[in-house]
């Protein structure tokens, strides 16, 4: 008895993780707790409609079963948001398979609900269907069909049922996967804009490191001289036009710093007024500020850019600013110019956000005959 006492003692199992722990939650808080409550829910709901399963003589044979898979799945779904681990880069991704499995205990609960419970369900049903399919989907017209027939003569046959389970099935992976979709462009960007602040830091390096090399200085001509203007420093007039290694004596170590931070200033400026046409999202993906984040490498790099193509004549009459304030003003407006190209990106975010459709989850009625 002693040994078999030790042993027990040994080999307690650890406490199961608490699903409402926020410990561990690296995604959005509101929308985890609005899961657990909601499988709390789904469990009452589950009992109810079992018991009135076994009461029922056409549903009493598969009561048991379709019950008892419906709740592995929400058992599966709070296991999953205890969030013992997470997928790496993936901080939301727990909500979308927990709600993959409420979706599949819901359908597993009309094969389960007698046919006035599953009537009840109809008009959510039907909301979801509408939502992701199109109208000229024949399963959407079918549905349609057998909405009607149901309510008219109050039964259901198991084609029927089936019928339902798997459009509403398809309906909801149809909406997981334009969340995917929110989900893969956010990356896409994050990762464009990670590269781009590589690309940029490194422009910034080498022009710190040798600012002689490609200086942002002009030369300008005035009253039959010529004057050294770069972004931080000044030379004296002189009478012939400055060589190249005279233009590179003038320039400093700031300068590139200087153009890149009136271009990331200009950026952020930019991205601000830009998030008025974005609208927020439900998500637990942050696209407006993905976008945001993209425009101030972006902006770093087309001020430095633009000083560079107005120094090499890209821009006819444009190739001699004869004040360090000039050069700064036009850095700022090359900043601010990179919404010519990241507004498309804008624009691509907010059909990506446009076509998640709905929520993640409709409002479920309370079954019919459990009111009773």
């Amino acid at each position: 008895m002693t040994d078999d006492h030790e042993h027990d003692v040994g080999t307690d199992d650890p406490p199961e993780p608490n699903p409402r722990s926020s410990r561990n939650e690296r995604g959005p808080w509101e929308q985890k707790e609005a899961l657990c409550a909601r499988i709390t829910e789904l469990r009452a709901m589950l009992d109810a409609v079992e018991l009135l399963a076994r009461n029922n003589p056409d549903r009493r044979p598969v009561a048991s079963g379709y019950a008892m898979r419906a709740a592995e799945e929400l058992d599966m779904a709070t296991q999953v948001l205890s969030h013992d681990k997470h997928p790496a880069l993936r901080r939301a991704a727990h909500l979308a398979v927990a709600q993959s499995h409420v979706d599949a205990a819901m359908n597993l609960m009309v094969w389960l609900a007698p046919a006035d419970d599953v009537e009840a369900m109809l008009p959510h049903m039907t909301a979801l269907v509408e939502e992701h399919l199109p109208e000229t989907d024949q399963r959407r017209r079918e549905m349609a069909d057998i909405v009607k027939e149901v309510k008219e003569t109050h039964e259901i046959s198991p084609v029927q049922r089936y019928f339902l389970a798997e459009t509403v099935g398809l309906a909801r992976r149809l909406l997981q996967k334009e969340t995917l979709r929110v989900r893969s462009f956010v990356r896409i960007v994050k990762f464009v804009s990670f590269a781009l602040a590589v690309v940029a830091g490194l422009v910034l390096f080498f022009g710190m490191t040798w600012p002689e090399t490609v200086p942002l200085c002009f030369a300008p001509e005035a009253n039959s001289s010529y004057e050294v203007v770069c972004p931080t420093n000044n030379a004296a007039p002189q009478e012939q036009r400055p060589d190249t290694q005279e233009i590179a004596a003038v320039a400093r170590t700031a300068d590139y710093l200087v153009v890149a931070l009136a271009g990331l200033v200009a950026a952020s400026v930019s991205a601000a007024a830009a998030l008025r046409h974005i609208r927020g999202t439900a998500l637990p993906y942050d696209v407006p500020v993905a976008l945001a984040v993209l425009k101030l490498p972006t902006g770093a790099l087309t001020a430095t850019l633009g000083l560079l193509l107005m120094r090499g004549g890209f821009v006819p009459g444009l190739t001699a600013l004869d004040s360090s304030a000039q050069i700064i003003a036009w850095a700022i407006i090359f900043g601010y110019s990179q919404q010519l190209f990241t507004r498309f990106v804008d624009q691509q975010g907010q059909a990506v956000l446009n076509a998640v459709k709905g929520s993640a989850e409709p409002a479920a009625r309370a079954p019919e005959s459990a009111k009773a």
